[in-house]
């Protein structure tokens, strides 16, 4: 498996790049609504959950991305199996703390369209693979993410962890990483002349008119990824077509959405946000109104825990069929640099 982050790529780059690259970025900052803590309690786990939660803190800890904490913060954790895939995914409850935190907005209120790539030009795409834990957060912050792992019939003090990287499930998560990716990749942008360099979350495009150039813009676009602490690797490069992003599958040509495969078995909260998640990638290519996906998203109503039973409703499957429906449709041209743009506005 090949991998990037302990290679000298110094050796490859101007030095005014390096030094743009490697200069030190600044932690964005919650602001809170109260400094009074917030303390939800963990709830029982079952013998199994509570094996899978201590492997998976264990794994974390390895890694750096928590450290043990006093704080007197708390929000309640859980796990679920991954599908399909035999292993557990570890969850944490934060509506409580997003609820205090001031909301950032999005700095990228739309995804980049890959139909604006022009025709023939070659791509390659970086998947960024735990992105959010490769973000620091402001160590004012870390304390607000705690979380408590119960022992078996309390036959011990539990431990008590806070998360030093952006944790998954906090509101203003997506925004600060749209923020530090950017701070990463405009050098790049400054230096690759007429390549195109898409960014969105943990997925990054390049396009170039030639392969030489391409090979460029993905050398110093790695570099500064690797130079920030991102570690890559080489089968999470996508570079022959058809190539996926945000949804959509790119030819030399054409864009279609991606075929998704919907979870129909919805058993809780967490399944149906999931799914919206998977659907919210696609929707704006398939022309659908989030009216359209409102019995979906109607499901998400109610504030309970991630863990709480749901299951689809007759307005929620036809929803689904709707969405099916337009993916075996939507065929959509990438741009021809020799015809002049139009943006038209087609009505009812």
């Amino acid at each position: 498996m090949a991998q990037w982050g302990g290679h000298d790529w110094h050796s490859r780059c101007p030095p005014v790049f390096q030094a743009a690259a490697t200069e030190e970025r600044p932690t964005q900052k919650l602001n809170r609504k109260t400094d009074s803590p917030v303390w939800v309690e963990q709830w029982p786990l079952s013998k199994e959950k509570l094996k899978a939660l201590q492997e998976l803190v264990d794994e974390q800890l390895a890694k750096g991305h928590i450290v043990e904490t006093t704080s007197p913060w708390n929000s309640p954790v859980f796990v679920i199996k991954k599908a399909n895939k035999g292993k557990w995914r570890l969850l944490h409850d934060l509506h409580q703390i997003n609820n205090i935190i001031e909301d950032m907005g999005s700095l990228q209120p739309g995804m980049p369209s890959p139909a604006m790539l022009p025709q023939n030009w070659n791509l390659a795409i970086i998947d960024i693979k735990d992105c959010f834990f490769q973000i620091p957060l402001h160590p004012d912050d870390d304390p607000r993410f705690t979380f408590s792992v119960p022992t078996l019939n309390r036959k011990a003090p539990r431990k008590r962890y806070h998360w030093k990287f952006l944790p998954q499930g906090m509101k203003n998560s997506p925004s600060i990483c749209q923020w530090y990716l950017s701070s990463l990749l405009s050098p790049v942008h400054a230096a690759v002349g007429e390549a195109i360099i898409l960014h969105y979350m943990d997925d990054v495009l390049v396009c170039a008119p030639s392969d030489d150039l391409l090979s460029h813009v993905l050398d110093l676009t790695i570099n500064s990824l690797v130079a920030a602490g991102f570690d890559l690797q080489e089968e999470k490069i996508l570079r022959m077509p058809p190539w996926k992003y945000l949804g959509l599958e790119t030819g030399k040509q054409t864009t279609v959405p991606q075929k998704l495969v919907v979870k129909n078995n919805i058993k809780t909260i967490a399944d149906v946000q999931q799914l919206c998640g998977s659907l919210n990638w696609v929707r704006p290519r398939l022309g659908l109104t989030t009216e359209d996906l409102d019995p979906l998203f109607n499901l998400l109503k109610g504030g309970e825990g991630l863990s709480s039973p749901r299951t689809l409703t007759q307005e929620a499957r036809a929803a689904l069929e709707k969405v099916q429906d337009c993916m075996a449709s939507r065929q959509t041209n990438r741009c021809k640099l020799d015809l002049p743009f139009k943006f038209i506005i087609l009505g009812k």
